[in-house]
């Protein structure tokens, strides 16, 4: 459902599991470490304890920053229980920003679209400026049950 929602030049690409809770354990700084090749693509896929799916596709490989970095061909996504797609609005540059507490994508105002904790346990959801987005899980703060990355490239 998420193919004809990336960037045309991705749409044929194969996707490389590159970090997933399952196989790798739950640590921020694991997910840095197999994030894949610099530049590369990727879509974080959430599952919270409450069933629901939800994420974002970066533009670029998710990594470490002093400051926010990416693209506006980065989204956030749910499924509740349809696909809805929140893209840039245009308003600010706040893709992703990630250091060793906390990954967020999206931002304004003090409110993130989606942050994750270190240990990857526990993160948020906030409607933000960067994408005009709803709260991608019933909670505004939810527990993590699954998580992958996934590079396309």
């Amino acid at each position: 459902q998420l193919g004809p929602h990336l960037p045309p030049r991705l749409m044929q690409q194969p996707w490389r599991l590159l970090y997933c809770t399952g196989r790798d354990g739950f640590s921020l700084r694991t997910l840095y470490r197999r994030g894949g090749q610099q530049g590369c693509p990727t879509l974080l896929l959430i599952r919270d304890t409450e069933a629901q799916a939800f994420g974002a596709f970066l533009a670029t490989t998710i990594r470490c920053s002093n400051g926010f970095y990416g693209t506006g061909e980065t989204f956030l996504f749910s499924f509740s229980p349809e696909l809805k797609v929140f893209r840039w609005t245009g308003r600010n540059n706040f893709f992703v920003k990630g250091d060793v507490d906390l990954l967020m994508v999206g931002g304004g105002s003090g409110r993130y679209g989606l942050w994750l904790d270190r240990d990857l346990h526990h993160g948020g959801s906030h409607p933000c400026e960067t994408f005009d987005n709803e709260t991608l899980s019933p909670r505004e703060e939810f527990c993590i049950q699954d998580l992958e990355v996934w590079g396309l490239a």
